[in-house]
C-alpha cells in the first residue's frame, strides 16, 4: 500500500520543504487540487457537501498545479507528484498536453494526472469553456492527451475537438497515468472504461467497499479487469494501521491522507507538518507500506 499526502490548503510557500520531508519519510506521492478563479459569488452547489457549500474560503490558495509540481520535482528525485483533481474540461486539451507533458520530462516521469469534470458553472465561464458538455468534452480531450503524447507527427478527428498533423514537442518518454475522480456513474463508468486510477472522495470504509465493487463489476464489463488499475481512496475511519490494512483488504492500493491533520498541533505551520510526516512514516509506512 502507497501513501500520498495532500497539499490542499497548504501555504504555496511550504511546498518546497513539504516535498522534501515527505521524499525522506517514505510517502509516496503529494496530491495537489485544482481551481483556476474562484468567485466572490456563485450559485454553482458543492457536490460532496449536504447544503452544497465547498470546503473552502475565496482566500484559499490554489497556485498552478504543474508550475508547483516542477518546482517540487527539482527538489525531490524518488517523490511523486498527482492532480486530486485538476479540472480537464475547463481548458483546451493542448495547454493540458503541454503543461503535463512537460512536467512529465522534467520530472523524469514522477506525474499523474488525476482529472474531473468539474462542478462550478461560473469558473467555466470565466475560461470560456461549455460547462454543460463537459463530460463529452473530457472523453474527447482524454484520447486528445494520449495522441499528442504519443509523439510526433498525429492527427485527431472528435465531435469537439480535430487537429491536421502536428506535433507537441516534448513528448513524454513514458505514457502518464490519467486518474479518474469522481462518483456519480458517468464518473465510474469513465474511470472503468480508460482510467489508470480512480480517486475517491472522503468517504467511509462502507461507502468505499461499495463503490469499489461497482468499479470491479465494470472494469469486467469493459474486459479490463486484469488491467493494472490504481484504487486511490480517502477514509473517514482509517486512522491507524488496522485501519490502513482494512482498506488494503477492500483491494485499496494507495491511501490519499493529510498526516499533519492526525496528531493534534497547528496544522498550518511548516514544523507540525514535518513533526506529523516523519511520525506517520515512524508508525504508519513503515508498518503497511
Amino acid at each position: 500500500m502507497r501513501f500520498v499526502a495532500a497539499l490542499a490548503y497548504t501555504d504555496p510557500a511550504q511546498y518546497l520543504e513539504v516535498a522534501r520531508t515527505a521524499e525522506a519519510c517514505g510517502l509516496h506521492a503529494l496530491a495537489l487540487s485544482d481551481h483556476v478563479i474562484v468567485p466572490e459569488t456563485f450559485g454553482s452547489a458543492y457536490p460532496y457537501s449536504a447544503d452544497g457549500r465547498p470546503p473552502f474560503e475565496a482566500s484559499t490558495p490554489w497556485p498552478d498545479p504543474w508550475v508547483a509540481i516542477g518546482a517540487m520535482a527539482a527538489v525531490t528525485t524518488t517523490l511523486r507528484f498527482m492532480t486530486n483533481v485538476y479540472v480537464l474540461p475547463a481548458r483546451h486539451p493542448f495547454v493540458v498536453a503541454k503543461a503535463v507533458g512537460t512536467a512529465a520530462v522534467l520530472s523524469e516521469n514522477r506525474v499523474v494526472l488525476g482529472i474531473g469534470v468539474g462542478w462550478m458553472r461560473e469558473e467555466f465561464e470565466y475560461l470560456a469553456q461549455e460547462f454543460t458538455n463537459r463530460g463529452r468534452r473530457t472523453d474527447e480531450a482524454i484520447e486528445v492527451l494520449h495522441t499528442l503524447w504519443q509523439g510526433g507527427m498525429v492527427s485527431y478527428e472528435g465531435t469537439f475537438y480535430r487537429f491536421a498533423p502536428l506535433t507537441m514537442v516534448p513528448a513524454p518518454t513514458r505514457p502518464v497515468p490519467i486518474y479518474i475522480g469522481g462518483e456519480s456513474k458517468p464518473a465510474l463508468r469513465r474511470a472503468a472504461r480508460v482510467g489508470d486510477g480512480w480517486i475517491s472522495t472522503l468517504r467511509s470504509y462502507d461507502e468505499l467497499r461499495d463503490l469499489i465493487a461497482q468499479l470491479q463489476a465494470l472494469r469486467a464489463e469493459y474486459g479490463r479487469a486484469d488491467v493494472d488499475f490504481d484504487f486511490v481512496v480517502s477514509c473517514t475511519e482509517a486512522v491507524d494501521v488496522d485501519g490502513y490494512r482494512r482498506l488494503g483488504d477492500l483491494g485499496v492500493t494507495t491511501v490519499l491522507t493529510m498526516p499533519w491533520a492526525l496528531y493534534g498541533g497547528d496544522a498550518t505551520a511548516i514544523e507540525t507538518k514535518r513533526d506529523a510526516m516523519r511520525r506517520f512514516g515512524d508508525e504508519v509506512i513503515q508498518c503497511v507500506g
